[in-house]
């Protein structure tokens, strides 16, 4: 008996759904619950279905597949249509994941299905590092969410997960260690003030030095400050030269 996966297809080009269906046809092992025009009535529809795999467009007028991404609580894998977003490819490829191009493939299809069902997972030995305008992939709160660099405050360890501060909001545990952070993340700007945080420089504020050789890092928007120990100390001072 073949397990199946239930797919949702969200695309506002009528022409592209039924192509992508006819395509995965060929594929016993999935199996399409749904179909919706745009980001709202994937919504409405995500209320009722929980898809094991969502093919989702960027491209939609009103709202983006980004958008979706925002609006509704998604934990499945995404494989995403583009037609141009060289921008988005680029975000794809460095955080893994995997995207169809317009006109759709059935080459290229059979690779995303593969990676799929895990037959064949490339691994990446060196991850690629993003760059301060780039965005990160990552589960935040148990949803997938695109994360802009640039908006990261500062991250803090927890175990397996960290905790991410993100522009203005409050901290949110995140599916990612420190050391993967650290690993993709621009050396230009993010730098470990302790072997438990890494912070974006261009929100720090100011810092303050304490008697016992360690110092008070005091980033924009957070509270309280972020603990400094001396062993990451004299690298700060050369990057912000204070």
């Amino acid at each position: 008996m073949i397990n199946t996966l239930q797919a949702l297809i969200v695309d506002d080009e009528w022409l592209v759904r039924e192509e992508l269906k006819t395509l995965l046809a060929a594929y016993p092992e999935i199996q399409i619950i749904g179909e919706a025009g745009s980001v709202a009535q994937a919504v409405a529809m995500l209320e009722h279905v929980k898809p094991d795999v969502i093919f989702l467009d960027i491209q939609m007028p009103g709202a983006t597949g980004f958008d979706l991404l925002e609006r509704a609580e998604i934990s499945s894998p995404v494989i995403f249509i583009t037609a141009y977003d060289q921008y988005a490819i680029k975000a794809f490829e460095v955080n893994a994941l995997d995207y169809l191009l317009k006109p759709i493939q059935r080459e290229r299809l059979a690779q995303s299905i593969a990676r799929l069902l895990d037959r064949h997972t490339p691994v990446k030995t060196t991850p690629e590092r993003l760059t301060y305008q780039d965005v990160a992939y990552v589960l935040v709160a148990g949803s997938l969410k695109f994360i802009k660099v640039a908006l990261v405050k500062c991250i803090e360890a927890e175990g397996n997960y960290s905790y991410l501060y993100y522009q203005e909001r409050k901290k949110e545990l995140v599916a990612k260690t420190l050391q993967e952070w650290e690993a993709i993340l621009p050396e230009s700007h993010f730098v470990r003030i302790h072997r438990s945080t890494l912070v974006n420089f261009e929100y720090v504020e100011r810092v303050e030095k304490c008697r016992n050789y360690t110092h008070l890092v005091h980033v924009q928007g957070l509270e309280q400050p972020l603990t400094m120990s001396r062993r990451y100390a004299a690298h700060l001072r050369r990057v912000l030269l204070w």
